[in-house]
């Protein structure tokens, strides 16, 4: 199979793997966010077999498909005005998942598979965690004060005691994206791991072709 071909092809099926995982919840927020079956695993795979230009447009690619999963069968843009529209597609969709195919940033300068892939996913998946913190924390952060006084988040009245405005703000998009962001880096770093002890799968990765 012609190169480009099987790049796309690889491509294209790690996205649809994607998909398809993000709709294996291993937990949901009643508010939006959720832990996944690996569902970032695909994605950063991509970018680190192809490289950090490849992965930014498959992840990009991906994005625009939540984004509009998102807006069609989770309603996230709900109640939401132009602004705000525009800052959830590109933080928390286009460059959320964008910055997963950052995950050969290692690739290069450790040569242990494992390890390079390992903090890739964990760099990357920080880095998308970023995104939906800021996203939150611009957007949604005038819900801050009625989320901490919820019975379900027992610390809440401690954290309204001390911060406000902004502050809270931050801290309540922090702790809410938090709380499915870090169990899926977790997740996902250790997918990472396991794959890049396979020989065959570090055998595509380092060579970028199936054939080989």
């Amino acid at each position: 199979m012609n190169k480009k071909i099987q790049k796309l092809t690889v491509s294209g099926v790690m996205i649809a793997l994607a998909v398809s995982l993000s709709f294996v919840k291993v937990f949901a927020l009643p508010y939006g966010g959720s832990i996944t079956a690996f569902s970032m695993v695909p994605i950063m795979l991509v970018g680190f077999i192809y490289g950090i230009p490849w992965g930014l447009l498959t992840g990009a690619v991906y994005g625009v498909i939540e984004g509009v999963l998102g807006a069609t069968v989770t309603a996230a843009f709900a109640d939401q005005d132009v602004k705000g529209v525009l800052i959830i597609c590109l933080l928390d969709y286009i460059v959320a998942f964008s910055v997963l195919g950052l995950s050969s940033i290692f690739k290069k300068g450790i040569k242990n598979a494992p390890v390079a892939f390992g903090l890739g996913t964990l760099t990357s998946g920080l880095l998308r965690y970023l995104c939906h913190f800021i996203s939150g924390y611009l957007v949604f952060g005038q819900w801050a004060e009625w989320f901490f006084t919820q019975k379900s988040v027992t610390f809440g009245q401690k954290i309204l005691e001390k911060y406000s405005g902004k502050g809270l703000a931050a801290i309540y998009s922090l702790i809410y994206n938090g709380t499915y962001m870090i169990p899926e880096i977790i997740l996902s770093v250790i997918l990472a791991v396991i794959l890049m002890n396979i020989p065959q799968v570090k055998r595509i990765a380092y060579s970028g072709n199936l054939n080989k």
